[in-house]
């Protein structure tokens, strides 16, 4: 019994002699190297999620080990660029249907001529006001403007059915510096209002190789274009005892951004205008969306003329020497609306008070 008390007792003293031997060794190599390697919660050696034991340094390095903080590598001079051309085709784009892509024979649409205004003498124009209006697309009544359905005339977007206008010569894009159609846009010059700029991809070989840099351009996505501006002019006809509304202009609209894509404060501009009477004959061809009835649907220049779209008064010439827009000189826009909607009512009631009962 004493033997095996002693052998426990030497193992012991062994197992503790191996322990501060370590502990010593450690001791040294921190001295010498100064650094501590980490450790997890676990007293393990911390690891990334690739197994590999995680480096401790002072550098700063991403999740790609680049020394910069975008973790992105820096584009190397030697390498060459390519500028791709987009492939998209363009969202005006639609492929032509080889059969009859409906139950009935539909031609009408291709006949389809629009109904010329009613002559009003300028003799006869005692009452005349100009007014602009903002649709906002997104309203549930106006939602047939961004129907994005293709059909064998293209995309049934109302901007891209635009877009087709002017890139087929149908009808003329005029420079938004201002809205009374003065100067006319190439349609090269128009197409760059859709320019997102130009976006930098680097391309590799199958070894991870760099190759070379693939400069593609950034379109602008259809969807977020989603107001357009009208400018009407509302004229009482004497002779017909009628008061009319004739649309003189159309105007997508975005928003003001930098060349980094930066937004620049809440107001949106023109992109450019339409001269609506040149579109009327385009726009006769193409159908808005009816989502009660898809064999009831009424052509873009009926929905126009019956006003049947949602709006809002941005602007007028009645009480405004100034030419001002309302929220040059109303801040609010609740009362921005309420102005605007006293405007229509000053309207209205021109015609009300002519008559007499």
């Amino acid at each position: 019994m004493k033997m095996k008390f002693a052998g426990i007792g030497l193992l012991v003293v062994a197992l503790s002699l191996n322990c501060f031997n370590a502990f010593s060794q450690t001791r040294k190599a921190k001295k010498k190297t100064g650094k501590t390697q980490p450790q997890s919660a676990y007293g393990q050696p911390a690891q990334s999620a690739y197994g590999q034991p995680a480096q401790s340094n002072n550098q700063g390095q991403s999740a790609y080990m680049n020394n910069n903080n975008s973790g992105t590598q820096p584009k190397q001079s030697n390498v060459p660029y390519e500028v791709a051309k987009s492939t998209s085709g363009g969202w005006d784009s639609a492929s032509v249907s080889l059969r009859n892509d409906a139950a009935i024979e539909r031609n009408l649409v291709r006949d389809r001529v629009p109904l010329e205004y009613e002559n009003i003498r300028e003799d006869d124009a005692v009452y005349r006001t100009r007014v602009w209006r903002e649709i906002d697309i997104r309203e549930k009544i106006n939602l047939p403007f961004r129907y994005s359905a293709n059909e064998d005339n293209g995309n049934q977007r109302f901007i891209a059915i635009l877009v087709k206008g002017v890139k087929d010569s149908m009808f003329t894009a005029f420079d938004p510096i201002d809205d009374r159609f003065t100067t006319p846009l190439t349609i090269a010059k128009a197409m760059q209002q859709f320019g997102g700029g130009m976006d930098t991809v680097p391309s590799y070989d199958i070894n991870g190789n760099l190759v070379k840099y693939v400069i593609t351009p950034k379109e602008v996505d259809p969807d977020s274009i989603t107001k357009f501006r009208i400018k009407e002019e509302w004229v009482f006809d004497k002779e017909s005892s009628r008061l009319f509304v004739r649309i003189l202009g159309i105007a997508p609209l975005k928003k003001l951004q930098t060349s980094t894509g930066i937004t620049i404060g809440d107001e949106e501009v023109p992109m450019f205008w339409i001269y609506y009477p040149d579109a009327r004959t385009v726009l006769a061809k193409y159908e808005a969306y009816n989502n009660k009835n898809f064999g009831g649907r009424m052509t873009w220049e009926e929905l126009f003329e019956n006003r049947f779209f949602s709006s809002y008064i941005t602007k007028s010439s009645l009480d405004n020497p100034y030419d001002l827009r309302l929220r040059a000189y109303i801040k609010d826009p609740i009362l921005r609306l309420l102005e605007g909607d006293n405007i229509k009512e000053k309207i209205f009631n021109y015609e009300q008070d002519l008559w007499s009962y």
